[in-house]
């Protein structure tokens, strides 16, 4: 999954963006930006009045250009003036299933420097790998996320990284 920045390049009014498309929601109580939702590609964009534009869900980064002119068009046929600036790839999210189950205790005393478990606040070890920068959420049932890198690539190399690691902690 990808999470891209788009610049819209004027300040919105979410209130007048949210009248007319019925995908939209906006409650500024709970959240500062309009919540938009398209189902093909299946994703949702964040837009804020400063004309940030974050869209989330993509499988890789043609759905998400893709998907964010989608929500720029929908924008522009509100009265927008867009213009379609700055499409930048903010983070990357892959998750697979290791299919074993993982010694959390053992791998965070072993990796102490890179990992944080707390298991009664969250479920999960939190795996800070340095190369390439990614966190990991690595849980007892074999399933792990890693987010933060900047491409499929690094998602690749901190899974190569981590499996050998989590062989070694297979309950």
């Amino acid at each position: 999954m990808l999470i891209t920045l788009l610049l819209i390049g004027q300040r919105i009014d979410l209130k007048k963006l949210t009248l007319h498309p019925r995908n939209t929601e906006y409650n500024p109580k709970r959240f500062s930006a309009a919540i938009m939702r398209i189902r093909e590609p299946r994703t949702t964009a964040l837009i804020f009045s400063s004309g940030k534009m974050v869209t989330t869900g993509a499988k890789s980064e043609n759905a998400s250009k893709q998907a964010s002119r989608k929500f720029a068009r929908i924008v522009q046929k509100v009265g927008f003036n867009v213009k379609f600036a700055d499409f930048k790839v903010q983070n990357v999210v892959g998750s697979c299933d290791v299919r074993f189950s993982v010694q959390l205790e053992g791998l965070c005393i072993m990796h102490a420097q890179f990992c944080t478990y707390e298991p009664e606040l969250f479920p999960g070890l939190i795996y800070r790998m340095v190369q390439p920068r990614v966190v990991l959420l690595i849980f007892v049932s074999g399933k792990v996320v890693i987010t933060g890198a900047r491409n499929q690539d690094e998602i690749d190399l901190a899974f190569k990284h981590i499996y050998p690691i989590l062989k070694r902690f297979k309950k």
